[in-house]
C-alpha cells in the first residue's frame, strides 16, 4: 500500500497562539510502507497548551524510531497498542508533574493512527480530535470523548444540540489534565482507495459531515497538491463561519 499525505494547520480568528501540534513518520520494512500520523490539540494558558501537545507528539515521534522496529519482528496489534497505552500515561504523569512544578494547568488531546501496509490500522484516542475515514461515504473512526457528546450517546441532547451547546469544548479526559486515564484503541484493516482525515474539533465545528466529504473525496485528491488545496479551502470555509479555535487537518490518501 502507498501513501499520499498532507498537514495543514491555522491558528484561526481568535487565539494568540496555534496550541496543535501534528507528526507524520514513514518508513519501510519487511511488512511493507508504513505509516503513522499524530494529532494533538492542546490546551492551557499562554504557551503551554503548545508545549503539552508538542511533548506528546515528541514521544510519539520517538517510538516510531527507537520502538517500533523492534516490535515488527513478531507483530501484534495488541502489543503496539500495549506500548502506546504505556507511553501515553508515561507522559499523562510528565505533563501533571510539570503543570504542578509550574502552578499551571495544562493537558492535550491525542488520536493517532499507525498503518502497515495493507494488513493494520491501528488507532489511539483521547478527547475530541477525531479520525474519518471517507470512500462512498464518511466514518467517524473515533468517538468524542467530551461531555456533549456523551450526552448524545445516551439520547439526553440530539447531534444538532451538540453543536451549539455552551459545554461542547468540555472534555471527559485528556492527558496531563486526568489523573486516571483510559485511553482507547481499535485496530482493523485499511482500506486502499481511500481517505483518513485526523482533524481537530477546530476544524469541524462549523462545516458539515456532508461538506467535508464533498472536499475530501478520495476520487478527487489525486495529488497532495489538490489534497492541500482542498485543505486549506476547508480551514478557509471554518474561519469565514467564525471558528475561534486552531484548526488542523491531516490527510491520507492510500492507493
Amino acid at each position: 500500500m502507498n501513501f499520499l499525505t498532507t498537514v495543514c494547520t491555522d491558528i484561526g480568528t481568535v487565539k494568540q497562539t496555534n496550541q496543535d501540534s501534528m507528526c507524520i513518520k514513514t518508513a519501510k520494512c519487511d511488512m511493507g510502507n508504513i505509516l503513522m500520523a499524530v494529532l494533538c490539540d492542546g490546551m492551557g494558558g499562554l504557551s503551554k497548551g503548545e508545549l503539552a501537545s508538542a511533548t506528546v507528539v515528541r514521544a510519539f515521534s520517538a517510538w516510531f524510531d527507537q520502538c517500533l522496529p523492534s516490535l515488527l519482528s513478531s507483530f501484534s496489534s495488541d502489543v503496539i497498542c500495549s506500548d502506546w497505552n504505556r507511553l501515553i500515561q508515561d507522559v499523562n504523569v510528565k505533563i501533571q508533574d510539570y503543570g504542578r512544578r509550574s502552578n499551571t494547568p495544562l493537558g492535550t488531546t491525542l488520536t493517532a493512527v499507525l498503518i502497515i501496509d495493507s494488513t493494520c490500522l491501528i488507532i489511539g484516542h483521547v478527547g475530541d480530535c477525531r479520525l474519518y475515514q471517507i470512500n462512498e461515504g464518511i466514518h467517524i473512526l473515533t468517538e468524542d470523548q467530551s461531555v456533549v457528546m456523551r450526552d448524545v450517546r445516551r439520547g439526553i441532547i440530539s447531534e444538532e444540540q451538540a453543536r451549539t451547546d455552551p459545554r461542547k469544548n468540555v472534555l471527559l479526559q485528556c492527558i496531563g489534565a486526568s489523573v486516571t486515564l483510559i485511553p482507547e484503541f481499535a485496530a482493523c484493516v485499511p482500506d486502499a482507495g481511500c481517505v483518513y482525515a485526523l482533524c481537530s474539533d477546530g476544524f469541524r465545528h462549523v462545516i458539515s459531515s456532508q461538506e467535508i466529504f464533498s472536499s475530501l473525496h478520495p476520487d478527487l485528491l489525486i495529488s497532495e497538491e489538490v489534497m492541500r488545496e482542498k485543505s486549506e479551502y476547508l480551514i478557509a470555509l471554518n474561519k469565514e463561519r467564525m471558528e475561534r479555535d486552531n484548526i488542523s487537518v491531516i490527510l491520507i490518501r492510500t492507493y
